[in-house]
């Protein structure tokens, strides 16, 4: 079983960013959340590495990437129904035999 990790993910985010950004250097960072140097290295490169995935479009670079690929594809075959339907109903409306069906709204105007 993995050990837990040593401080949360935030603060992992506002160490690598200084080191980034040239704030502080690896070594300082370290000593600052009491961990490797290593540990800083590799959470730059992980950082640096999610990132370049997200920019790449590759799924799974951010938590919610799967669900939002899912409601994508929910979206795109939702879409495609309702064109589907409304093609139908299109056809439909030229054969005329909307008109022989009446409405509830005809229905409504008969009995005033």
């Amino acid at each position: 079983m993995p050990r837990p990790p040593a401080l949360p993910s935030e603060q992992k985010t506002r160490l690598v960013l200084a080191v980034l950004a040239k704030e502080r250097t690896v070594s300082e960072a370290a000593r600052a959340a009491q961990v490797s140097e290593q540990s800083i290295a590799n959470w730059r490169r992980q950082f640096v590495e999610g990132g370049s995935a997200a920019l790449a479009g590759k799924s799974g670079a951010y938590p919610g990437a799967q669900r939002e690929a899912a409601l994508l594809q929910e979206v795109h075959k939702l879409k495609q129904a309702l064109g589907e339907a409304y093609v139908e109903l299109m056809a439909w409306r030229r054969t005329e035999g909307y008109r022989h069906v009446p409405s509830t709204t005809s229905k409504q105007f008969e009995r005033n």
